[in-house]
């Protein structure tokens, strides 16, 4: 926020010259002065926190979207319990990040590694942080633990998912956010003090490597501990095909993670009454809150069509689950540069993107590695993509704008900026790689060892809906036993093998 307006008497009594009472007048002005200064300050406070929440829900709403692409990803028999997870990713999630994620993330003053005030949001608000503030990085965590639970769905067990999903959004994730965007981390381009990484620090506006790369790769050491799901691959080794059950879920899923998007990037200036000054009054913070939504779109829709050709090319179809993958990847890649690099960069951007995420499922099928959501491969491929491009295409102009105060920072090399920048965001996938692997990997293999991370093979063929929660997420059966409304109930169906080795089930009666 700008510097309040500030008037004294002293200011005003050369100009009044020597007339009487020119004291108490000179009093007077400035004392109206102040007040109105002071209604400007609470106006401009209230903008931006509003800002700041509305995009905050539009992240929450995101959670929505994991929790319908996750249940048309998988099968009907598995439908309640991966709904039900990510319920729990965002209550666990909020009790964890309350008492001590927020705290590890934006604790300062403190050093570079990890934060130290704030455990339980006490004394808050502070000058540095309000409410909106927390509740803006909370839905961040909440979305790290997200992708996680996609990469093992279907497999694996529900206490398992409460452990990893506290951890994860109490202490790993918290610890990354620290790095790169607090004002005490190491590594940050928005550093307060000292010397930046390579002389620019890192850019990760709004979190491919901070949000993507760390639920990715969380999520993909998950699965290789596990293994792939039953019938995934058979015996001699060829991919088999266990398709989610439903597209509709998939494509409603990724529409609402599309319009929280729009919230995960521009929401990430946190603030958007600020001018720069530099065009005139019509441009401003808001300006690059816009182009920043034009950039995500541009990705999001260009990997989406590179997606349609590029599957239509190589097996001959045209499937909207992949488009909407692709779709999906677009939008991890450009979460990083969003905010400095030009619209025409964010199609590149896109583009890569989705030759990326067909590599990487390309890399997995040879593995035998299964992720469900292909969210290892999505949010930890095209998000270290993503953290690549920034350090390729980020604009000097925009750069300085959204990281004022050091006018000669590096920027993208494909710009003319040098490699520093570049550099660093190398850096940032190193170390993250490094740090998740380092703290999630023993977690899931201590679950595996305890026997606390898959269920059995008895579950697992029969739906952890029926064994684990209670019954199938596709039933009816109206409970008043007196009531004279028509009633609807879909039988228990085991699945069949077909000739291609999926399952399917039919309804024994209606």
């Amino acid at each position: 926020m700008a510097d309040p307006l500030t008037c004294t008497a002293s200011d005003l009594l050369p100009l009044l010259g020597g007339a009487a009472n020119t004291t108490a007048v000179a009093t007077f002005i400035c004392s109206r002065f102040d007040a109105v200064s002071a209604k400007l300050s609470d106006a401009t406070y209230a903008i931006d926190n509003t800002y700041l929440l509305f995009s905050a829900y539009l992240v929450f709403a995101m959670q929505l979207g994991f929790a319908m692409l996750c249940a048309g990803s998988v099968r009907a028999k598995n439908t309640m319990n991966i709904m039900l997870t990510n319920v729990l990713d965002a209550a666990a999630g909020g009790l964890s990040y309350y008492l001590f994620g927020y705290a590890f993330a934006f604790g300062g003053p403190s050093n570079g590694f990890i934060g130290k005030h704030f455990f339980g949001l006490k004394e808050f608000p502070s000058p540095s942080a309000d409410y909106s503030f927390f509740l803006y990085q909370w839905a961040f965590a909440i979305a790290a633990a997200g992708i996680t639970s996609g990469s093992i769905a279907e497999r694996t067990q529900f206490v398992a998912y409460l452990i990893y999903s506290s951890f994860l959004t109490g202490f790993v994730y918290p610890i990354v956010s620290h790095w790169f965007w607090s004002g005490d981390g190491w590594a940050g381009a928005a550093k307060s003090s000292g010397d930046l990484l390579f002389g620019s620090g890192v850019i990760d506006f709004a979190g491919s490597g901070v949000v993507h790369m760390v639920g990715g790769i969380a999520g993909l050491w998950g699965a290789l501990i596990e293994g792939p799901r039953m019938g995934r691959f058979d015996r001699t080794g060829r991919s088999v095909a266990l398709r989610g059950h439903s597209a509709s879920l998939v494509v409603l899923g990724s529409f609402l993670l599309w319009f929280g998007w729009y919230g995960f990037n521009p929401g990430s200036f946190l603030t958007i009454l600020k001018s720069y000054g530099t065009r005139g009054t019509y441009y401003g913070q808001w300006s690059a809150v816009g182009r920043t939504a034009v950039t995500t779109t541009l990705a999001g829709s260009t990997a989406a069509l590179t997606t349609l050709f590029g599957k239509r090319f190589l097996v001959g179809h045209w499937n909207v689950i992949d488009v909407c993958n692709g779709l999906l990847g677009g939008f991890a890649a450009i979460t990083s540069g969003c905010a400095v690099v030009e619209p025409w960069a964010a199609i590149i951007c896109g583009f890569v993107a989705s030759w990326v995420l067909f590599g990487f499922n390309k890399l997995a099928e040879k593995l035998k590695y299964d992720d469900p959501l292909e969210a290892a491969q999505l949010h930890g491929g095209c998000g270290a993509w993503g953290v690549l491009f920034t350090g390729l295409f980020a604009k000097k102009a925009y750069v300085n704008e959204v990281y004022p105060g050091r006018p000669n920072r590096p920027y993208g090399l494909f710009m003319g900026g040098g490699g520093k920048l570049l550099a660093a965001q190398i850096i940032q996938i190193l170390v993250i790689v490094g740090w998740v692997t380092a703290t999630m990997a023993p977690l899931f293999l201590a679950l595996h060892k305890l026997k606390l991370l898959r269920v059995s093979s008895e579950d697992e063929m029969a739906g952890m809906d029926m064994t684990r929660h209670g019954g199938m997420a596709y039933i009816y059966h109206d409970e008043d036993e007196n009531s004279n409304l028509p009633q609807f109930k879909m039988n228990r169906i085991e699945p069949r093998d077909t000739p291609t080795g999926e399952h399917y089930s039919q309804p024994d009666s209606v």
